[in-house]
């Protein structure tokens, strides 16, 4: 049998979305969007909203780190007149 048959892909999302939302999170970087890893983010949430906010990115087709990347730039734009 050929390895790359037996292989799953890179980026593959399992077939049980329940498996995948009690996964370890894990953690990937794109080459070519590196300004956006400048710092990390630790938060405290619970098992459960923790796995509601999984669901949200499993149904939404992204990771989890792109949907929340996404909500902080909507919640906290970018405003050049006030001093960070």
């Amino acid at each position: 049998m050929n390895e790359r048959s037996t292989r799953r892909g890179f980026a593959a999302r399992p077939g049980d979305a329940e498996s995948w939302i009690k996964a370890p999170e894990v953690t990937t970087r794109r080459a070519d969007d590196a300004s956006a890893f400048t710092a990390r983010l630790t938060i405290d949430v619970t098992p459960s909203l923790r796995g509601r906010i999984k669901v949200a990115a499993f149904r939404r087709g992204i990771t989890v780190a792109d949907m929340l990347r996404d909500l902080f730039a909507r919640e906290f734009p970018d405003d050049s007149g006030e001093p960070s």
